[in-house]
């Protein structure tokens, strides 16, 4: 069926009147898909759905074949198209990308006849736009008129009639089958033939093997047809004619271009029927005849780590408007923390439990590069400036959602390190989660070798240590490819796999999803980090500002690029995150046991217990037996450490305060 009318839904490149540009390919992805046809964008009524459009992803653009309906509204507006009283074509999206002012990605959803489109150029109309730091996400929806009209099939003609033969007083018309090649070229005149010949032959001229100057001209190549032949009257070497330099070329008859010309429409393309025709006439170097390579893409491809994480951990933290972030934990779990029984005529006791805070200040990370302005002028295949900014932000995006995780992976006394606090109660910086303070982040050791078939007992420390957290909802699981396959090549005793694909392991686990980070595999110890984002506040000022600075130095003709935003990061609920760690497999794994403590007489009892060492908060070992008793009012804190050759499960119930009675 014939389109009523067609013309550009969008078209790439323009800027619009708000300063963005659509890209080519915004809706590539979107060829030859059919969308409702309305008039003046009103989808809210039946009635203003005159029939439909299919796209057609075009270089320049997305063009629409409009088909009206057979309602009402539908041939009004056909008979107004047909007229040239409607010109103008407009479309709705959403889910539009953007980076910068560009326009990556959207999804048309319909095309609309409007009574004008933007003149001049293009005009995309916004409706709440929420911006992202880069890449721009625009929620709502957008309005996106092309500026341009739209075209109108001239009215077709009737068919001519072939020929007419008058059977039992009726007409009966004959028309002519589809022309064939042969048809079309005998049709040809003597010029139409010779230019025919001459484009294939140009094709085969520019690069058919030259033939050495000490071959004569009887023993050239001169492939003649027994049939008469009609010179290309275009080729320069014609010797028989005395206009040549005594080269023989190949000469083409009639039968050999319509022999080509068949033979690219059996196999649907051109060059395969020259190539065909070249290697069957021993003409070599036919790679020549076609242009040299080209760039499929239209800038270089990043070799880089895999980032789809980034985009996940960045998004999945809380933000907060303002970079200086503090927090406040109390600790309940005392024993004076818990609520008492009564005893009539005695004396109520105060509750006690300890309230500790931290802070949070930030800290700035940038990328810099510079740029030759000679290789600026002279890189023309693509704009290398923008792609550069597009290296630089994704650079710094990671860069940060690492330092979320696991740290830069920087020593602490490189001057690049971005600043991580680590376990202070104040500092600067982006805390990462697998470094972070144990009231805040618990660890699970798990003595298991590389081997798959001991993945099975992760899975048991996982369940066994998801009694301590205590984070918002279901977590995800933060885990490197190798560890992640470690789970899916695990199988039992005959053989069989324990879990058949990833959906599997994330509910072995207990955990939402399993997401592959690779930088986590430059720590051999961890096996993954089980955390909620949501849990983990990003403080910014000015609402996550991400600023990009240039320059240009004159006296080293360089173009410089800085990007740098200014943040804080920390978990802010407490025992929000699990860190599974290795031990080594042969390691004993050991429970410590709790020393014994008399509040009345300040007396702490050290157990003895194999594989265990006990250390007070100054790191000081603790012999076993009964220590020197406290003095009225006053605690000691005992820690407990695995001894060599050993390991606990867990980082909890390692530690404990012990305080005497006032007197």
């Amino acid at each position: 069926m014939a389109a009523d009318f067609s013309g550009y839904a969008t078209k790439a490149g323009l800027k619009c009147s708000d300063g963005r540009t659509i890209t080519a390919e915004a809706f590539k992805h979107q060829d030859a898909v059919t969308v409702p046809l309305v008039w003046q964008h009103a989808h809210g009524e039946p009635s203003n759905v005159l029939g439909h459009a299919v796209l057609k992803a075009q270089a320049d653009g997305m063009r629409a074949d409009g088909y009206f309906n057979a309602t009402k509204a539908g041939q009004t507006a056909k008979q107004l198209v047909q007229h040239r009283d409607i010109t103008a074509l407009s479309i709705y999206a959403n889910k539009l990308l953007e980076q910068g002012k560009t326009v990556l990605h959207g999804t048309i959803r319909e095309v609309s006849l409007v009574l004008s489109g933007a003149n001049p150029g293009a005009l995309i109309d916004f409706v709440q736009i929420a911006h992202g730091d880069d890449v721009e996400v625009l929620t709502d929806e957008a309005v996106i008129h092309a500026g341009l009209e739209i075209e109108v099939p001239e009215p077709e003609e009737e068919p001519e009639v072939q020929g007419e033969k008058e059977v039992q007083g009726e007409e009966k018309v004959e028309h002519a089958d589809d022309p064939t090649v042969q048809d079309i070229f005998d049709s040809m005149d003597s010029d139409q033939k010779n230019v025919v010949a001459l484009l294939v032959g140009q094709a085969l001229e520019s690069v058919a093997a030259e033939h050495s100057d000490s071959t004569t001209n009887e023993d050239a190549l001169t492939h003649q047809k027994e049939e008469p032949v009609k010179h290309n009257v275009f080729d320069a070497n014609d010797t028989a004619n005395g206009t040549g330099s005594g080269e023989l070329r190949h000469i083409m008859s009639e039968l050999d271009v319509k022999g080509i010309m068949q033979s690219a429409i059996k196999h649907g393309s051109l060059k395969s029927a020259v190539e065909e025709y070249a290697l069957a006439h021993n003409i070599t170097n036919i790679e020549l005849m076609f242009p040299d390579a080209q760039l499929l893409e239209n800038r270089p491809e990043f070799n880089k780590r895999r980032t789809e994480w980034v985009a996940g951990v960045l998004g999945g933290t809380r933000h907060s408007p303002f970079s200086r972030v503090k927090s406040i934990v109390a600790d309940l779990t005392f024993e004076d923390a818990r609520a008492k029984g009564y005893i009539k005529g005695e004396l109520k006791k105060e509750e006690f439990f300890g309230v500790s805070k931290r802070v949070t200040s930030p800290t700035t990370v940038y990328k810099k590069q510079k740029l030759d302005r000679d290789d600026v002028l002279d890189i023309t295949d693509f704009d290398v400036i923008a792609w550069l900014k597009m290296e630089m932000r994704m650079m710094l995006d990671e860069e940060i959602a690492r330092a979320i995780l696991i740290s830069d992976g920087r020593d602490i006394s490189n001057e690049d390190k971005i600043k991580d606090p680590i376990g202070a109660a104040d500092g600067i910086g982006i805390r990462s989660i697998l470094n972070d303070h144990e009231l805040y982040v618990t660890t699970v050791n798990v003595n298991v070798d590389d081997a798959e078939s001991s993945y099975d007992e992760v899975i048991d420390a996982v369940m066994d240590g998801m009694e301590y957290y205590k984070g918002t909802g279901t977590p995800d699981f933060y885990t490197t490819i190798r560890e992640r396959n470690k789970f899916l090549k695990a199988k039992d005793e005959m053989g069989r796999r324990l879990y058949k694909d990833v959906s599997e392991v994330a509910s072995a686990l207990g955990v939402a999803s399993v997401i592959c980070v690779e930088p986590m595999n430059d720590l051999t110890d961890v096996v993954g980090i089980i955390v909620n984002l949501s849990d983990y506040n990003i403080g910014t000022d000015k609402g996550g500002e991400v600023n990009m600075f240039d320059d240009f130095d004159i006296d080293y003709n360089q173009q410089k690029y800085l990007i740098e935003t200014r943040l804080s990061g920390a978990l802010v609920k407490i025992k929000s995150a699990l860190v599974i760690k290795k031990t080594a497999a042969a390691n004993v794994l050991v429970a410590p046991t709790v020393p014994t403590f008399v509040r009345t007489t300040g007396v702490i009892t050290i157990p003895t217990k194999t594989g265990v060492v006990y250390k007070n908060a100054a790191g000081t070992t603790l012999t076993a037996g009964a220590q020197t008793p406290l003095s009225a009012g006053a605690s000691l804190t005992v820690n407990a450490t695995p001894a060599a050759g050993y390991y606990f499960g867990t980082s909890e119930n390692d530690s404990w305060t012990f305080t005497r009675d006032a007197a």
